[in-house]
């Protein structure tokens, strides 16, 4: 498989071969839902929290006399059936919505996204991007110039979720001149996920032939999952 680098001009800068076991695997939804709800979960936080009737405070007292008064007998007014008292089973905050997501599994899913991606044309090849200090205005310019390619046009345009940029070489400057653009995400390449991919419109790699070793780097390991 190859495909086309591009330089921050929107420019053809030369080809890139592709792994096609990375960059040519057929869609297997199953496999992608398990590993983003996996990924959900993991990022999910415990915060809802109830207090039963041995945390709220009062109620110390019986309200009244076991016998004698002709009124159902209650030892607390914090009781889960008085108004104002604890509740009975509710969610507390040591829950834990963690699931295990095997290395192989999340690599194949990975690369499941990345081939779809490529396969629609979603997948941009830059060359590199370089700046000696954070300038929005430059990088305006860039995402302006990336907008003449066919099939990118809406990576200016479009107001949430345009672009995910993946950089093999990590700069400073680079990512906080993109840092203003709200529908624009910048990150190395090694934080790359399939959440992040699947909620963009495009998936852009500077510097692919840094970004494109890391990735297929995964390779062997995720051989072993068989393609369902």
């Amino acid at each position: 498989m190859e495909a086309t680098i591009y330089n921050t001009k929107g420019k053809e800068a030369g080809k890139l071969a592709l792994n096609e076991k990375v960059w040519g695997l057929s869609w297997n939804a199953d496999l992608v839902h398990q590993v983003v709800e996996s990924m959900r979960s993991n990022a999910r936080m415990s915060t809802a929290q109830v207090k039963d009737r041995s945390a709220v405070s009062g109620g110390g007292k019986k309200p009244w006399a076991q016998k004698g008064t002709g009124r159902a007998r209650h030892g607390s007014s914090r009781s889960p059936i008085w108004r104002h008292g604890g509740v009975t089973h509710g969610p507390m905050n040591e829950k834990d919505y963690s699931k295990k997501i095997n290395k192989k599994v999340r690599a194949k899913a990975l690369y499941t996204v990345l081939s779809e991606k490529f396969r629609n044309g979603e997948v941009l090849f830059i060359d590199t991007i370089s700046m000696k200090s954070p300038k929005t205005a430059e990088a305006k310019g860039i995402l302006s110039a990336l907008s003449s390619v066919k099939g990118f046009e809406k990576m200016l345009t479009k107001r949430k979720n345009a672009a995910y940029f993946a950089t093999g070489e990590k700069s400073e400057a680079v990512s906080k001149s993109f840092s203003n653009f709200g529908n624009i995400d910048f990150d190395a390449v090694e934080n790359m996920n399939p959440i992040d991919l699947l909620n963009h419109k495009y998936v852009v790699i500077v510097s692919p032939e840094k970004a494109i070793s890391f990735i297929e780097g995964k390779l062997p390991s995720v051989a072993a999952v068989a393609t369902k």
